[in-house]
This record gives C-alpha cells, structure tokens and sequence, in this order.
C-alpha cells in the first residue's frame, strides 16, 4: 500500500502537531527524556497524555505545567507497564478522554542494578519485563488502536546500549533489552507497514538522574569515552516528536539517533 505524500508543503505545517494527541509514558520525573517529549509534543500544539508508575505528585506537577505554558490539554495516568491488562486499560481510557491516539512514546524503563553472575534472576526479570516486554505489551494495545483508526507513530525510547557493550558498568539485561527493542522497531515496522509508522531512538549518556546513584569515578570514566565531552541534556528529546509528525510520513523503518553524545568507542552509559 503507497504512503501518501505530506498534505502540506509549508515546513512549520510539516513538523506541527496540532490537533494531534500524543501519549508519553514514564513521564513523571523533572528532567527525563519522557517528560522533555511531552513538553516538546506540547509546544508543537499537541494534546498530551503522560503515564507515571509511582510518582503521581511529580506526573500531576508536570501536567500542571504543560497546561499552563503551552494551553494544550493534558492528563496523567497511573500505568504498570508490566501488566498487560493495566496497558490496555490506560489505552482505552485515554482514548474515551482524547478521541484518540496520533502518537505513542514508549519511554518508560528500568536501569540494570547487576551483571548476569551476581544478579538475581528477579533482577533479569524486572529489567527484561519493564524494558522489552512492556514496550511489547504498549506496542500491542495502542496499535490495535491505530489499525482500526488507519494511523498512528509508535515511537520506541531505546538505547546506545542495544548496539554495544557498556563499560565498566555490568548491566547485560539492559543491553539485552534494550537490543530487543531497537529489532522490535524494525519488525513492528514491517508488521504495521500498512497504517502506521514505528521509529525507534538510541541515546547515549542523557543525563536524566536516572544514573545518580553511580559513584562520581565511575561516571567520569563514561564522559571520557564520549566524544563531546559531556553528557547529553535531556532537552534534546523533545526533537523526537518530529517522528509524530506528518514529515515523517514515508520513514517506516528504525531511527537511530545518538542526541549528540552517542560513543564512537564501543564504551559508554545507558540512556
């Protein structure tokens, strides 16, 4: 089936989403990259929905936010990302308040605490199932969705750390994860080839908090392998959102993005 041309040929129409409804999960922190999406998804005029796992107050303070200084419509949900039943929920839930579903960000995660050897096999399994399969798990309600509705992006938060191995850091279940959804992307891709476009994006070292907990030694050793020299600002996500828009109209295969600080070494951090 032939992928239509974009309706417009105005660049500011191209890469607007208004009238759009986008949806971000793991959106609930300060400065991640899922709340950075939504804010970039809502300067570009979309409405947003954004999904939280615990952190209701931080998810409510950033809807309060988008609301305020960009006057789109926005709303939390609580979302177990591990629970496919809970997805299809939240899916449903936020197509019954929005009318519908232009664009998913499959943001939300779980970093790696071990390697394979001293991990548990409940920590292999808490990274795999948050990582990869509850990306499967959003990929299979919101593209039923998008199959019925004829359209929809699906975009993938994946890693640097799906094409190499980290040093010194061991985190085998994340990479692994990580992997898998960078071949999710492409698969999906195929799959959905006739009514609607996935894309996935892999970041190198972001700093979102997420890694604050590694000692200082270790993190500087990350910024020494990264050729800028520093960590990548999580603002730069927001660029993401021109896979939801009509430009990206005819790509149907993977993106990779390093955001500026991808590691041309083979070494590095996860997103």
């Amino acid at each position: 089936m032939p992928v239509g041309i974009p309706e417009s040929s105005s660049l500011k129409d191209l890469f607007s989403l208004k009238g759009k409804v986008i949806v971000v999960t793991g959106a609930s922190g300060p400065r991640g990259m899922g709340i950075e999406a939504a804010r970039g998804s809502a300067e570009m005029g979309a409405d947003v929905a954004i999904t939280y796992s615990s952190r209701k107050e931080g998810a409510e303070k950033n809807v309060q936010e988008i609301v305020e200084k960009y006057g789109v419509k926005a709303k939390a949900y609580k979302l177990n990302v591990n629970d496919y039943a809970d997805v299809e929920r939240v899916v449903n839930e936020i197509v019954a308040e929005f009318g519908k579903i232009d664009g998913f960000v499959a943001n939300a995660g779980a970093t790696a605490n071990s390697g394979v050897i001293d991990g548990s096999t409940e920590e292999w399994d808490r990274v795999i199932r948050t990582d990869l399969t509850g990306t499967a798990y959003c990929a299979k309600a919101v593209g039923a969705h998008f199959k019925k509705q004829g359209k929809g992006s699906f975009v993938i938060t994946a890693s640097m750390s799906g094409h190499i191995a980290n040093y010194p850091q061991e985190q085998t279940s994340y990479n692994v994860a990580k992997a898998g959804c960078i071949h999710m992307a492409k698969s999906l891709a195929n799959e959905w080839r006739d009514f609607a476009r996935v894309n996935s994006i892999s970041p190198g070292y972001i700093d979102t908090g997420l890694s604050d907990f590694i000692d200082q030694k270790t993190q500087d050793l990350w910024r020494s392998f990264i050729p800028l020299g520093r960590n990548g600002d999580a603002k730069s996500s927001r660029g993401l959102t021109f896979t939801c828009s009509a430009t990206r109209r005819p790509i149907l295969r993977e993106l990779i993005s390093s955001l500026t600080v991808a590691t041309l070494s083979g070494k590095g951090s996860p997103a």
